[in-house]
């Protein structure tokens, strides 16, 4: 698995600098402006990208003719966005301003789903992918947890400045090792002079294979809840009578997410369409526990708990993408449902905003009903009924496994199913 350890150095580096965002954006736009509310326009700009520019980032990934210089110009264009925010932000006119966030926000499919879609090409299909894509999910874990963190700790002892300046250099570093990384020749194009994929295909395979709609429609339900966890744990803490607790609260649901990733996520003998499944309601029975306990402190256990629950979700979410996209539409499918969920999580904080003024303990069993309602949507979609072709954009039909997943390669396992 030559490039697999550098692969996942990467991989954390920009996550790490993509994951701290959030918090260095609103702590540098505070110390500047006095405004929070300033801070929250430039990460909605930052954001909103992402869905759009996931298709157009997918597509051009696939035809690149020189895939390395492409993801390290993508990385690079991420970290320097990163880094002139760092300059202007509270110095420079907010169009100025906004329009960086928004050239910077849409290299971030390729810090996401992008970098996941390389696995593929640097692990041999079988278990050894499928533990791979566990590491890769511990990746995006590991930068929730310290990413906050340490853009905290360098904004205590110093300012939001230089922990922005931390941010760009965990990028650029991402960049410097995804240079070094193996790629697979280009894609030559179809054969018999059909159509290259075109810009739609990823969407018209998440669409048309029933594994991946299943899967992709269920994790974007799922993450309206969990995008609105973090405003709603603030919430419950003060609730609770502890104001600052809910940093506690995320903290011990991250290093739960974490350790689910490294442990529940690396079970390879489960297909991961039910591992979806299983993880999604088990978070929801988590958090409805938490919307019940006296103290901050059960309440963090059972954050924890639900995040040991969600962490499988995006191992078995990468499975699933990597063994039944069609190999053309490959990129794409990552990048485009990565930017559902980050769409999807904006949407859920927006909508815990609107709704902070009921009962925390509310809003936190609404989170649990979305987790709920995702893992019973997950089972209708996924169940077997008459299938339809694929037809992605000139790509043969895909109604299974695509012929480099880990299902091929071992039998006729087929994830996904009830």
């Amino acid at each position: 698995m030559p490039g697999l350890g550098r692969y996942l150095a990467a991989a954390l580096a920009a996550r790490f600098a993509s994951e701290g965002m959030g918090m260095a954006v609103v702590l540098l736009a505070l110390q500047r402006t006095g405004s929070a509310a300033h801070g929250a326009f430039v990460l909605t700009a930052w954001l909103a990208p992402h869905v759009l520019a996931a298709p157009l980032a997918g597509t051009a990934a696939a035809r690149s003719r020189r895939p390395r210089l492409f993801h390290v110009g993508a990385l690079a264009g991420f970290t320097t966005a990163v880094a002139v925010l760092a300059l202007l932000l509270g110095r420079a006119p907010t169009p100025v301003v906004l329009v960086v966030a928004v050239l910077g926000g849409s290299c971030g499919p390729m810090v996401t789903g992008g970098l996941s879609s390389l696995v593929a090409g640097l692990v041999p299909a079988g278990p050894a992918r499928d533990r791979a894509y566990g590491w890769d999910a511990s990746t995006y874990n590991g930068a929730a947890v310290t990413a906050p963190a340490a853009v905290s700790l360098v904004a205590a002892f110093g300012s939001a400045g230089p922990a922005m300046a931390l941010l760009a250099a965990s990028g650029a570093l991402a960049a410097a090792l995804a240079a070094t990384l193996p790629y697979a020749n280009p894609d030559p194009g179809p054969a018999g002079g059909a159509p290259r994929s075109g810009l739609g295909s990823g969407l018209v395979a998440l669409w048309r294979i029933r594994e991946l709609r299943a899967v992709t429609s269920a994790t974007t339900l799922a993450f309206v809840g969990i995008g609105a966890l973090t405003t709603t744990s603030v919430l419950l803490a003060a609730a609770l009578g502890s104001p600052g607790g809910g940093g506690v609260l995320m903290t011990a649901f991250a290093l739960g997410a974490l350790t689910g990733a490294l442990t529940l996520g690396r079970i390879t003998s489960v297909p991961p369409g039910r591992l979806a499944r299983w993880a999604m309601a088990a978070t929801g029975v988590a958090l409805t526990a938490a919307a019940f306990t006296p103290s901050v402190a059960l309440t963090a256990v059972a954050f924890a708990a639900a995040g040991v629950c969600d962490g499988p979700l995006l191992t078995a979410t990468l499975r699933i993408r990597s063994e039944f996209a069609p190999e053309r539409a490959r990129t794409q499918v990552f990048t485009l449902g990565a930017g559902l969920k980050v769409t999807a999580a904006s949407t859920g904080a927006a909508l815990v905003g609107l709704a902070a003024g009921a009962p925390p303990r509310m809003l936190v069993l609404a989170i649990a009903a979305l987790q709920l309602a995702a893992a019973l949507l997950h089972t209708v979609l996924a169940a077997r009924g008459p299938v339809r072709n694929a037809v992605v954009a000139g790509a043969p039909a895909a109604t299974g496994p695509s012929a480099g997943s880990a299902t091929t390669a071992a039998g006729p396992r087929t994830p996904g199913a009830p």
